[in-house]
């Protein structure tokens, strides 16, 4: 028997909830999509600056603009929420290294995931909000503007049954998740970074003997290509300089409410609003059918390159 569904803060309901997430993610789209054309952005928010004109360029108004709509929007249509809402544009004035948030329900937010590509004009950039209710992701958002896709995913603890994931476009049309078929490790496709590889991480690669490698930005682009059957793993490898909640929660959320895996290589989950933000170690992102064994390979293999790492 399936434990009840977790009840939402203020007597939210799932179905409000999700369609206020549906308005503000076009929205930031929107506004996103104008400032990467070099455009006026709706909603009031004022035209980017040049660096020669005195102002910091596109990326920080994108990021700040989309941070005020999501805050915002979020405060507007939920006022009484008993719930923090955290940003990566906030999160210096927010956080206290060592001390987590004191609150039971958290909204991690990403404005713009993959400010270089967003520079770079690839359009694999993305916009993440994520629920957390102590420490766990229940709901994720991942917005990709530029293939106008918007990928939701509820966790059990929100429906009282199976998690949940799926795709719509703007028109609300949904599409299911396509794991692919691949399950034998030499067959899986990795989905990598362009910005972020090392030599540890090449040599798990290699021990790791895996199939193609497609590179993308964003962390959520990453996982879109393992719904969407593209691939099928991505690998993070770090340490002091490691991504942080606002990268991962979200997707993590998705994947997993779609029946993914989100783990590090000995198994651990992922731990949200810990008093550090940084996501440090091996973790792996996969569509779940080979995830033990990837990290059981992993884990081994890692002792061995760096002796001592924390995985």
């Amino acid at each position: 028997m399936m434990p009840a569904a977790l009840p939402l803060p203020s007597g939210i309901t799932l179905e409000v909830l999700l369609g206020e997430l549906r308005r503000l993610s076009w929205g930031a789209a929107d506004i996103l999509l104008a400032y990467g054309r070099g455009e006026q952005p709706p909603y009031g928010f004022p035209r980017a600056l040049s660096v020669d004109e005195g102002g910091e360029g596109p990326v920080s108004a994108a990021d700040l603009a989309v941070n005020r709509w999501l805050l915002d929007g979020l405060a507007a249509a939920f006022p009484a929420a008993d719930w923090t809402v955290l940003s990566e544009e906030t999160a210096k004035e927010q956080l206290t290294d060592g001390q987590p948030l004191a609150t039971e329900w958290l909204w991690i937010l990403d404005p713009l995931d993959g400010t270089k590509d967003f520079l770079q004009g690839t359009g694999e950039y993305a916009v993440h909000l994520a629920l957390v209710h102590r420490g766990e992701p229940v709901l994720g958002v991942v917005l990709l503007p530029v293939m106008e896709e918007l990928w939701l995913g509820v966790m059990p603890a929100l429906t009282g049954a199976s998690g949940e994931a799926w795709c719509e476009n703007r028109a609300g049309v949904r599409s299911p998740v396509r794991f692919s078929g691949r399950h034998a490790l030499g067959e899986l496709v990795l989905v990598a970074s362009r910005n972020h590889r090392d030599a540890r991480l090449e040599q798990l690669l290699e021990a790791l003997a895996l199939g193609d490698t497609k590179a993308i930005g964003s962390v959520g682009g990453k996982v879109a290509t393992i719904l969407r059957g593209e691939t099928d793993l991505y690998i993070s490898l770090s340490g002091k300089s490691a991504p942080k909640d606002w990268d991962m929660a979200a997707p993590e959320a998705v994947l997993r409410a779609a029946g993914g895996a989100f783990s590090h290589a000995d198994g651990r989950p992922l731990a949200y609003n810990s008093g550090d933000v940084r996501q440090a170690g091996c973790l792996i992102a996969s569509h779940g059918t080979a995830h033990g064994a990837l990290c059981a390979r992993a884990a081994a293999t890692m002792a061995t390159i760096d002796p001592g790492f924390v995985v």
